[in-house]
Protein backbone atom coordinates (compact mmCIF):
# COMPACT_ATOMS: atom_id res chain seq x y z
CA UNK A 1 0.00 0.00 0.00
CA UNK A 2 2.65 2.37 0.87
CA UNK A 3 4.77 1.36 -2.60
CA UNK A 4 1.32 2.11 -3.75
CA UNK A 5 1.35 5.92 -2.51
CA UNK A 6 4.19 6.69 -3.89
CA UNK A 7 3.76 5.83 -7.02
CA UNK A 8 0.49 7.57 -7.09
CA UNK A 9 2.81 10.75 -6.15
CA UNK A 10 4.90 10.33 -8.78
CA UNK A 11 1.76 10.34 -11.10
CA UNK A 12 1.33 6.71 -12.02
CA UNK A 13 -1.93 5.47 -11.41
CA UNK A 14 -3.20 9.14 -10.79
CA UNK A 15 -5.86 10.78 -13.15
CA UNK A 16 -5.22 11.63 -16.48
CA UNK A 17 -6.08 14.80 -19.08
CA UNK A 18 -6.97 15.70 -22.35
CA UNK A 19 -7.81 18.67 -23.74
CA UNK A 20 -10.01 18.29 -27.25
CA UNK A 21 -10.23 21.65 -29.05
CA UNK A 22 -13.59 21.99 -31.30
CA UNK A 23 -11.75 24.08 -33.92
CA UNK A 24 -7.51 24.82 -33.09
CA UNK A 25 -7.76 27.39 -35.83
CA UNK A 26 -9.00 30.78 -34.07
CA UNK A 27 -8.48 34.79 -34.70
CA UNK A 28 -7.04 37.49 -32.47
CA UNK A 29 -10.36 38.90 -30.55
CA UNK A 30 -12.22 35.42 -31.05
CA UNK A 31 -11.57 32.34 -28.49
CA UNK A 32 -10.72 29.01 -28.22
CA UNK A 33 -13.47 26.32 -26.88
CA UNK A 34 -13.42 23.55 -26.61
CA UNK A 35 -13.07 20.60 -23.25
CA UNK A 36 -11.00 19.06 -20.88
CA UNK A 37 -11.53 15.50 -20.23
CA UNK A 38 -10.93 13.67 -17.12
CA UNK A 39 -10.25 10.43 -15.87
CA UNK A 40 -9.70 9.68 -12.86
CA UNK A 41 -6.79 6.97 -11.79
CA UNK A 42 -6.68 3.79 -9.68
CA UNK A 43 -7.58 6.44 -6.12
CA UNK A 44 -9.71 9.39 -5.09
CA UNK A 45 -7.64 12.42 -6.15
CA UNK A 46 -8.31 15.85 -4.68
CA UNK A 47 -8.11 18.41 -7.99
CA UNK A 48 -7.19 21.72 -6.88
CA UNK A 49 -8.01 23.58 -10.05
CA UNK A 50 -7.69 23.11 -13.76
CA UNK A 51 -6.23 26.01 -15.69
CA UNK A 52 -5.80 26.06 -19.69
CA UNK A 53 -2.96 28.94 -21.08
CA UNK A 54 -1.85 29.98 -24.36
CA UNK A 55 1.99 29.16 -24.84
CA UNK A 56 4.89 30.20 -27.74
CA UNK A 57 8.42 30.45 -28.45
CA UNK A 58 9.92 33.70 -27.82
CA UNK A 59 13.57 35.25 -28.37
CA UNK A 60 14.83 36.28 -25.38
CA UNK A 61 18.36 38.65 -25.36
CA UNK A 62 20.35 37.70 -22.34
CA UNK A 63 23.70 40.08 -22.25
CA UNK A 64 25.36 39.91 -25.45
CA UNK A 65 23.73 36.24 -26.42
CA UNK A 66 20.17 35.35 -27.44
CA UNK A 67 17.89 31.71 -26.69
CA UNK A 68 14.96 30.93 -27.21
CA UNK A 69 12.11 30.36 -24.24
CA UNK A 70 8.86 28.99 -23.59
CA UNK A 71 6.65 31.56 -22.59
CA UNK A 72 2.86 31.29 -21.16
CA UNK A 73 1.28 34.76 -22.21
CA UNK A 74 -2.37 33.99 -21.27
CA UNK A 75 -3.83 31.97 -18.67
CA UNK A 76 -7.59 30.62 -17.88
CA UNK A 77 -8.67 28.77 -14.77
CA UNK A 78 -11.97 26.53 -16.05
CA UNK A 79 -12.09 24.91 -12.79
CA UNK A 80 -11.87 25.29 -8.95
CA UNK A 81 -11.42 22.33 -6.12
CA UNK A 82 -13.41 19.53 -5.96
CA UNK A 83 -12.87 15.43 -5.90
CA UNK A 84 -12.10 13.34 -9.02
CA UNK A 85 -13.16 9.47 -8.27
CA UNK A 86 -11.79 6.09 -9.47
CA UNK A 87 -12.18 5.76 -13.05
CA UNK A 88 -14.97 8.69 -12.78
CA UNK A 89 -14.52 10.49 -16.13
CA UNK A 90 -15.76 14.32 -16.81
CA UNK A 91 -15.66 16.62 -19.48
CA UNK A 92 -15.20 20.29 -18.57
CA UNK A 93 -16.63 22.89 -20.95
CA UNK A 94 -14.00 26.14 -21.72
CA UNK A 95 -14.16 29.32 -23.90
CA UNK A 96 -10.64 31.11 -23.80
CA UNK A 97 -10.87 34.33 -25.09
CA UNK A 98 -7.55 34.69 -27.60
CA UNK A 99 -6.20 38.39 -26.44
CA UNK A 100 -5.56 41.01 -29.64
CA UNK A 101 -2.19 41.25 -29.77
CA UNK A 102 -1.84 37.32 -29.96
CA UNK A 103 0.69 36.76 -32.78
CA UNK A 104 -0.79 35.24 -36.14
CA UNK A 105 0.80 31.80 -37.13
CA UNK A 106 -0.67 30.66 -40.08
CA UNK A 107 -1.17 32.94 -43.16
CA UNK A 108 -2.39 31.46 -46.49
CA UNK A 109 -3.29 28.03 -45.08
CA UNK A 110 0.89 27.64 -44.38
CA UNK A 111 2.36 27.85 -40.88
CA UNK A 112 5.00 30.76 -40.71
CA UNK A 113 8.40 29.57 -40.63
CA UNK A 114 9.63 30.11 -36.88
CA UNK A 115 6.32 30.32 -35.01
CA UNK A 116 4.88 28.15 -32.70
CA UNK A 117 1.97 28.12 -30.86
CA UNK A 118 0.05 25.77 -28.01
CA UNK A 119 -2.82 25.48 -25.80
CA UNK A 120 -1.19 24.03 -22.22
CA UNK A 121 -3.64 22.16 -20.30
CA UNK A 122 -2.69 21.66 -16.43
CA UNK A 123 -4.40 19.85 -13.57
CA UNK A 124 -3.19 20.26 -10.45
CA UNK A 125 -3.58 17.35 -8.23
CA UNK A 126 -2.87 18.09 -4.66
CA UNK A 127 -0.42 15.71 -2.91
CA UNK A 128 0.66 14.58 -6.51
CA UNK A 129 2.51 15.64 -9.88
CA UNK A 130 1.01 17.93 -11.82
CA UNK A 131 -0.43 16.59 -15.34
CA UNK A 132 -0.55 18.39 -18.52
CA UNK A 133 -1.58 18.41 -21.80
CA UNK A 134 -0.30 20.49 -25.14
CA UNK A 135 -2.46 20.90 -28.37
CA UNK A 136 -1.76 22.51 -31.81
CA UNK A 137 -3.40 26.03 -32.04
CA UNK A 138 -2.89 27.96 -35.65
CA UNK A 139 -3.53 31.80 -34.86
CA UNK A 140 -4.86 33.22 -38.72
CA UNK A 141 -4.84 36.52 -39.56
CA UNK A 142 -7.78 39.21 -39.35
CA UNK A 143 -8.67 41.00 -42.29
CA UNK A 144 -7.06 43.98 -41.63
CA UNK A 145 -3.90 41.78 -41.42
CA UNK A 146 -4.11 39.81 -44.83
CA UNK A 147 -5.21 43.03 -47.03
CA UNK A 148 -1.40 44.37 -45.43
CA UNK A 149 0.05 41.15 -46.21
CA UNK A 150 -1.33 40.71 -49.22
CA UNK A 151 0.06 44.15 -50.09
CA UNK A 152 3.57 43.03 -49.46
CA UNK A 153 3.06 39.82 -51.64
CA UNK A 154 1.85 41.99 -54.67
CA UNK A 155 5.11 44.25 -54.05
CA UNK A 156 6.79 41.95 -54.23
CA UNK A 157 8.49 41.33 -51.06
CA UNK A 158 9.42 37.73 -50.45
CA UNK A 159 8.76 36.01 -46.71
CA UNK A 160 12.11 35.22 -44.85
CA UNK A 161 10.95 34.21 -41.09
CA UNK A 162 8.97 35.27 -37.65
CA UNK A 163 9.70 35.45 -34.29
CA UNK A 164 8.89 36.63 -31.27
CA UNK A 165 10.81 39.44 -29.58
CA UNK A 166 10.71 39.75 -25.45
CA UNK A 167 10.19 43.37 -25.25
CA UNK A 168 8.71 46.80 -25.34
CA UNK A 169 8.23 48.49 -29.28
CA UNK A 170 9.05 52.40 -28.41
CA UNK A 171 5.76 54.28 -28.41
CA UNK A 172 3.71 51.75 -28.46
CA UNK A 173 0.73 50.56 -26.14
CA UNK A 174 1.33 46.60 -25.89
CA UNK A 175 -0.36 44.72 -23.08
CA UNK A 176 1.95 41.39 -23.82
CA UNK A 177 5.22 41.35 -23.35
CA UNK A 178 6.48 40.35 -26.60
CA UNK A 179 6.12 41.65 -30.07
CA UNK A 180 6.13 39.51 -33.16
CA UNK A 181 8.73 40.37 -36.57
CA UNK A 182 7.45 39.09 -39.87
CA UNK A 183 10.62 39.47 -41.79
CA UNK A 184 10.73 40.06 -45.84
CA UNK A 185 13.67 40.11 -48.47
CA UNK A 186 13.23 43.00 -50.27
CA UNK A 187 11.43 43.33 -53.30
CA UNK A 188 13.05 44.61 -56.45
CA UNK A 189 12.17 48.16 -56.82
CA UNK A 190 13.55 48.81 -53.27
CA UNK A 191 16.48 46.90 -53.36
CA UNK A 192 18.89 49.66 -53.73
CA UNK A 193 18.01 51.14 -50.47
CA UNK A 194 16.41 48.14 -48.05
CA UNK A 195 17.93 44.46 -48.17
CA UNK A 196 15.38 43.60 -45.49
CA UNK A 197 11.39 44.76 -43.80
CA UNK A 198 10.65 43.46 -40.60
CA UNK A 199 6.70 43.73 -39.98
CA UNK A 200 4.81 43.63 -36.73
CA UNK A 201 1.40 44.13 -36.13
CA UNK A 202 0.23 45.43 -32.65
CA UNK A 203 -3.32 44.45 -32.85
CA UNK A 204 -6.48 46.10 -30.51
CA UNK A 205 -10.13 46.01 -30.52
CA UNK A 206 -10.42 49.13 -32.98
CA UNK A 207 -7.68 48.47 -34.85
CA UNK A 208 -3.93 47.94 -35.54
CA UNK A 209 -0.50 49.57 -35.19
CA UNK A 210 1.99 48.93 -37.98
CA UNK A 211 5.71 49.35 -37.16
CA UNK A 212 7.83 48.95 -40.19
CA UNK A 213 12.00 48.65 -39.60
CA UNK A 214 13.63 48.88 -42.85
CA UNK A 215 17.15 47.39 -42.79
CA UNK A 216 18.53 50.49 -44.94
CA UNK A 217 21.17 49.02 -47.27
CA UNK A 218 24.61 50.59 -46.54
CA UNK A 219 26.79 52.30 -49.19
CA UNK A 220 30.81 51.58 -50.10
CA UNK A 221 31.68 54.33 -47.41
CA UNK A 222 28.46 54.31 -45.47
CA UNK A 223 27.25 51.49 -42.69
CA UNK A 224 23.87 50.36 -43.17
CA UNK A 225 20.86 51.34 -40.77
CA UNK A 226 17.93 50.57 -39.40
CA UNK A 227 15.03 53.03 -40.11
CA UNK A 228 11.53 52.83 -38.14
CA UNK A 229 8.19 54.07 -39.40
CA UNK A 230 4.79 53.14 -37.43
CA UNK A 231 1.37 53.72 -38.53
CA UNK A 232 -1.81 53.39 -36.71
CA UNK A 233 -4.99 52.53 -39.24
CA UNK A 234 -8.55 50.55 -38.38
CA UNK A 235 -10.14 47.61 -38.83
CA UNK A 236 -12.65 49.02 -40.86
CA UNK A 237 -10.90 50.04 -43.21
CA UNK A 238 -9.73 46.57 -44.55
CA UNK A 239 -12.07 46.85 -47.17
CA UNK A 240 -12.23 50.10 -48.36
CA UNK A 241 -8.28 50.89 -49.00
CA UNK A 242 -5.84 50.54 -51.47
CA UNK A 243 -3.31 48.89 -49.60
CA UNK A 244 -0.89 48.37 -52.09
CA UNK A 245 -1.02 51.80 -52.51
CA UNK A 246 -1.03 52.35 -49.05
CA UNK A 247 2.33 50.36 -47.90
CA UNK A 248 4.51 51.51 -50.88
CA UNK A 249 3.73 54.76 -49.72
CA UNK A 250 4.79 53.70 -46.01
CA UNK A 251 7.74 52.24 -47.15
CA UNK A 252 8.89 55.53 -48.79
CA UNK A 253 8.19 57.74 -46.21
CA UNK A 254 9.95 55.66 -43.79
CA UNK A 255 13.29 55.20 -45.85
CA UNK A 256 13.37 58.51 -47.01
CA UNK A 257 13.11 59.99 -43.64
CA UNK A 258 15.94 58.52 -41.89
CA UNK A 259 17.08 61.65 -39.57
CA UNK A 260 13.84 62.37 -38.48
CA UNK A 261 12.67 58.87 -37.24
CA UNK A 262 15.03 58.54 -34.92
CA UNK A 263 14.37 58.53 -31.59
CA UNK A 264 15.14 57.08 -28.02
CA UNK A 265 14.89 54.31 -27.99
CA UNK A 266 14.88 53.36 -31.69
CA UNK A 267 18.58 51.92 -32.05
CA UNK A 268 20.60 50.36 -35.30
CA UNK A 269 21.90 47.43 -33.68
CA UNK A 270 20.90 43.99 -35.15
CA UNK A 271 17.29 44.80 -36.02
CA UNK A 272 16.02 44.87 -32.21
CA UNK A 273 16.80 48.61 -31.23
CA UNK A 274 12.80 49.25 -30.87
CA UNK A 275 12.85 47.73 -27.45
CA UNK A 276 11.86 50.83 -24.77
CA UNK A 277 12.61 50.05 -21.29
CA UNK A 278 10.66 47.97 -18.96
CA UNK A 279 10.84 44.95 -20.55
CA UNK A 280 8.30 41.84 -19.10
CA UNK A 281 6.25 43.37 -16.24
CA UNK A 282 3.05 42.43 -14.58
CA UNK A 283 0.61 43.72 -17.34
CA UNK A 284 -3.28 44.32 -16.32
CA UNK A 285 -5.19 41.53 -17.72
CA UNK A 286 -8.45 43.89 -17.46
CA UNK A 287 -7.75 45.87 -20.59
CA UNK A 288 -9.23 43.04 -22.24
CA UNK A 289 -11.51 41.89 -19.84
CA UNK A 290 -10.13 38.38 -19.83
CA UNK A 291 -11.08 35.85 -17.17
CA UNK A 292 -7.93 35.52 -15.09
CA UNK A 293 -5.85 38.09 -17.12
CA UNK A 294 -2.30 37.80 -19.04
CA UNK A 295 0.67 36.22 -17.00
CA UNK A 296 3.40 38.53 -18.46
CA UNK A 297 6.87 37.59 -18.67
CA UNK A 298 6.34 33.81 -17.30
CA UNK A 299 8.67 31.62 -18.46
CA UNK A 300 8.21 27.84 -18.37
CA UNK A 301 10.39 25.10 -17.25
CA UNK A 302 12.80 24.21 -19.39
CA UNK A 303 11.10 20.39 -18.94
CA UNK A 304 8.03 21.66 -20.59
CA UNK A 305 10.70 22.25 -23.65
CA UNK A 306 10.31 18.84 -24.41
CA UNK A 307 6.48 18.67 -25.22
CA UNK A 308 6.74 21.02 -27.94
CA UNK A 309 8.77 17.96 -29.34
CA UNK A 310 5.61 17.08 -31.39
CA UNK A 311 5.42 20.53 -33.10
CA UNK A 312 8.32 19.65 -35.54
CA UNK A 313 9.10 22.29 -37.97
CA UNK A 314 6.82 24.80 -38.94
CA UNK A 315 6.41 25.91 -42.53
CA UNK A 316 9.77 24.96 -43.91
CA UNK A 317 11.79 27.16 -46.17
Amino acid sequence: MVFKKMLSAFGVGGPSVDTVLTNPNTRPGLTLDGHVNLVGGDAPASIEQVTVSLVTRVEIEGGDSEYAGIMEFHRMPVSGAFELAPKQQLAIPFQLPVPWETPVTDVYGQRLHGMTMGLRTELAVARAVDKTDLDHVAVHPLPIHERILDAFQALGFRFKHADLERGRIHGVQQTLPFYQEIEFFAAPQYAQTVSEVELTFVTGQRGVEVVLECDKRGGFLSAGHDVVGRYAVAHTDAERTDWVQVVDGWLRETTARYGSLRAPGYGTHHGHGRRGPGMGGMVAGAALGVAGGLVAGELIEDAFEGDFGDFGDFGGE
